[in-house]
């Protein structure tokens, strides 16, 4: 469909070339809606797309960047675009789920891809053309990665859970594809928003809840009212936020811009990765030196999560054809994986 292994310098020599070598283009002004009301996301990713987009098409892009809310329903931001009232969004493809299952394998789910490896299956795997391809056909937008997700924490909760028995009737906070499996595994799920999770732990009316990284977390005071902090995110192992583009505004773009927005994505998306992973290093070290106990989720918990979870990845894929596409590439992927740890050394062991 497209290359996405040029390097930055390449992409940005050509992209003075063009601007040099033809009339300066009308300058193109757009709206970014997203569902973020602050933090991270919206501040430094969403943003940081923004800038690559000026910079990489010479300033003839310019994306105003909205909170979540401003230009229609924070959980609906796939129709804000559609729609033509923002021309592009930053979104989580997972806010589709009830759409279509197969966006929870392109947001992340507990499949055991780390945010490495999802990085490496989507530029190097195939996963970046089935993602545009899927949203295209599907929801009728543009749509490629432009964030990578941190491993999340399993998680807060005043209930110590280790096994899968002390899961089993846990009133936990979550969402999406680990709502249905979770519930399978036995767990008592509630579905709640966000800004809903603390007063709920804090009151009783939840045990548990999950919700992002370290970094995430942090300032939500979640640990202020769950004792115990629980690891690791075998739920959320690793995922993706999205740009999304208005169809009609993108075919209104040249060929080197579109090219141009992609690498902006790519970009950004390595930019996150650097950012999110540096600020979950200090954020989980803040909470390992804090009251919280911290507790890992015994072997045979987390094989019964994977199990319980391919036997919820064949059912879909059955009966969806674009989960079966998704889920064989990722399976591939995977398979490919077994031999990294043979030659690679593991990330954070200090030398002997």
């Amino acid at each position: 469909m497209y290359s996405l292994k040029r390097s930055v310098l390449h992409t940005s020599v050509v992209a003075g070339m063009l601007v040099a070598a033809s009339v300066q283009a009308e300058d193109i002004n757009w709206k970014m809606a997203t569902p973020w009301g602050g933090g991270p996301w919206l501040e430094r990713d969403a943003k940081t797309f923004a800038d690559y987009a000026n910079q990489l098409t010479g300033g003839e892009v310019n994306i105003e960047v909205f909170p979540g809310g401003t230009l229609g329903g924070a959980l609906r931001v796939t129709n804000t675009v559609k729609s033509g009232v923002a021309e592009i969004s930053h979104n989580y493809i997972n806010y589709d789920y009830g759409t279509d299952p197969t966006a929870a394998l392109l947001a992340g789910h507990s499949s055991g891809l780390t945010p490495e490896e999802f990085m490496l299956w989507m530029y190097e795997g195939g996963g970046v053309e089935l993602y545009e391809e899927f949203r295209r056909e599907e929801f009728d937008v543009v749509a490629f990665p432009c964030s990578i997700l941190g491993t999340e924490i399993f998680l807060h909760s005043n209930k110590k859970v280790q096994t899968l028995e002390d899961f089993q009737g846990l009133r936990l906070r979550t969402s999406g594809a680990w709502a249905e499996i979770a519930s399978r595994l036995g767990a008592s799920t509630v579905v709640m928003a966000g800004s809903d999770i603390y007063t709920a732990l804090d009151r009783g009316v939840i045990d548990a809840a999950e919700w992002g990284s370290p970094e995430l977390n942090k300032p939500t005071g979640f640990q202020d009212v769950a004792q115990y902090v629980i690891l690791p995110g075998v739920h959320q192992s690793g995922g993706f936020l999205e740009c999304e583009v208005n169809v009609d505004a993108w075919d209104q773009l040249t060929e080197a811009q579109q090219e141009q927005l992609r690498m902006a994505g790519k970009l950004s998306v390595f930019d996150s990765w650097l950012d999110s992973s540096f600020a979950d290093l200090s954020a989980f070290q803040e909470l390992e030196g804090g009251p919280n106990e911290i507790v890992q989720l015994d072997q045979s918990f987390i094989d019964a999560i994977y199990e319980e979870t391919r036997a919820w990845e064949d059912e879909k894929a059955a009966e969806n054809e674009w989960f079966a596409r998704v889920l064989d590439s990722q399976r591939e992927f995977k398979q490919q994986m077994t031999t990294w740890q043979d030659y690679r050394l593991p990330i954070g062991v200090m030398g002997r």
